[in-house]
């Protein structure tokens, strides 16, 4: 990681390649994100508490569905409506993976929020470092607000929020790290209760040009609608 901005769109024009919208920063860890991490087991427990069938599931920057198949045989999965939500390219390589039959046809992949429909939990594992916009713009494009949110990796700071640029592949992506009291505040300005919180230690990180400015620390939430 190196450079420290202070907002997504500064850092993004110093990025290469146009960051996520580059097909080969998209694949250039497909196999490793194919994987189960510990810190995917947080999120399985509470896929299992939540569970219904015919839960409808929006994972949002869920890539390839790789969720899906990771958790495939310690969770329900096949129970539950399951869509991936994700930028164009992404979305247009993950169709053609599944007309290729490397991805399961259960999957529904889609780049446009309004098409989505209805949504119970919307899971964003890895996501938010990248988002472009607020949480709470995203939620606020859905039908209406899901009643669970699972939220993993989630870096943040005690402090102010910076973007740094994280080399992925050929390229580097604006990497964010939040104003941890700041976004958690927003959180529940949106109408949700934090229900469960954790902590990933493997996951902090400290950017290589500017280590005055601390640690990272990833954290993972479960949010649940106030009524």
């Amino acid at each position: 990681m190196i450079g420290a901005y202070p907002d997504y769109a500064t850092a993004i024009a110093k990025a290469d390649r146009g960051g996520y919208a580059d097909e080969e920063i998209v694949q250039a860890n497909t196999n490793k994100m194919r994987g189960r991490a510990v810190w995917d087991y947080p999120v399985m427990l509470w896929i299992n508490a939540m569970h219904r069938d015919g839960m409808r599931v929006l994972d949002a920057g869920g890539h390839f569905g790789m969720k899906y198949t990771a958790f495939g045989d310690l969770c329900p999965i096949a129970s539950m409506h399951w869509t991936v939500y994700d930028l164009p390219t992404t979305i247009n390589l993950a169709r053609a993976a599944q007309k290729r039959r490397e991805v399961p046809p259960e999957i529904v992949f889609q780049h446009d929020l309004e098409k989505v429909g209805d949504v119970d939990l919307l899971l964003a594992s890895g996501l938010l470092q990248f988002l472009d916009v607020p949480l709470a713009e995203l939620v606020n494009r859905l039908n209406a607000p899901p009643q669970y949110i699972i939220l993993n990796k989630v870096a943040t700071r005690l402090g102010p929020t910076v973007v740094t640029l994280e080399k992925i592949g050929p390229g580097r992506v604006p990497y964010q790290i939040r104003d941890r009291d700041e976004f958690e505040k927003s959180l529940t300005d949106m109408g949700y209760a934090i229900h469960d919180r954790w902590e990933i230690p493997s996951l902090s990180h400290v950017i290589s040009t500017h280590p005055e400015l601390g640690s990272s620390t990833s954290m993972g939430y479960v949010l649940q609608r106030l009524e």
